[in-house]
């Protein structure tokens, strides 16, 4: 059997405002296994991104258990959060979210930074190898605003590659991004599932789930299909 990396049970997320309580993720539960490349589809408003921010350790559940790598991450203290997010998972945003004040090398860097086990010399050497993986080491020394929005998502992805983490979670990846640059980030993503990361990516376009190997479609807040190659399961 394959090892789970990602397990939960029963998660809800509710948001109250103006004594309206709405349910943006209602009774998921579903699993991630070791190397697995999962897509999760739905409408605007389904409750894609809320959930790959549970997932992420961004956001907490209302009610419901999450077990990352078998541990039980529901209800840890908000630096245990932060080192466990920093160490096993890696994510990447729609909008980038790179710090303009940062170069590009800087930016890459930071996952590394709260590391007491890396040097400062191994850090460079791995943010370095991790922009010339994605096609960005000349632009080291750039900042994100002398960047194209294509070159920054590149960016943004070599800084969640940088920590070698098990988990790889990116949330409409391609959202701001014209098709070539697009097909570029997802290539990279591809890659990277080829070398043993386990992939989980949102997106509304049916283009980029080709390459997962299991996809789940959301509606309300829930699980409504499955796909597995050829196999579909439909929830009630």
């Amino acid at each position: 059997m394959p090892k789970t990396v990602v397990k939960l049970e029963g998660i809800r997320k509710l948001f109250q405002t103006d004594e309206v309580e709405t349910s943006a993720v209602d009774g998921v539960s579903m699993h991630i296994d070791k190397n697995e490349y999962v897509a999760i589809s739905g409408p605007s408003g389904c409750g894609k991104s809320t959930l790959l921010s549970i997932l992420g350790l961004l956001d907490k559940p209302t009610d419901g258990r999450y077990f990352l790598n078998d541990r039980d991450v529901t209800e840890l203290h908000k630096d245990e959060l932060a080192r466990t997010r920093n160490r096993e998972i890696g994510f990447i945003f729609q909008s980038f979210n790179l710090l303009e004040s940062l170069s590009v090398l800087e930016n890459v860097e930071l996952p590394l930074m709260y590391r007491k086990d890396i040097s400062a010399k191994e850090r460079r050497e791995r943010a370095d190898a991790a922009l010339d993986a994605v096609g960005m080491g000349h632009r080291k020394n750039h900042h994100p605003t002398q960047l194209s929005g294509g070159q920054q998502q590149r960016v943004a992805v070599a800084r969640a590659f940088v920590n070698r983490p098990e988990l790889i979670l990116a949330d409409e990846p391609t959202g701001n991004l014209d098709s070539e640059s697009a097909e570029t980030v997802m290539q990279l993503l591809k890659a990277e599932h080829a070398k043993g990361a386990s992939i989980c990516i949102v997106t509304h376009d049916p283009r980029y789930t080709r390459d997962a190997t299991r996809t789940i479609h959301l509606l309300d807040g829930r699980i409504r299909e499955e796909a597995k190659k050829d196999a579909l399961r439909i929830q009630a």
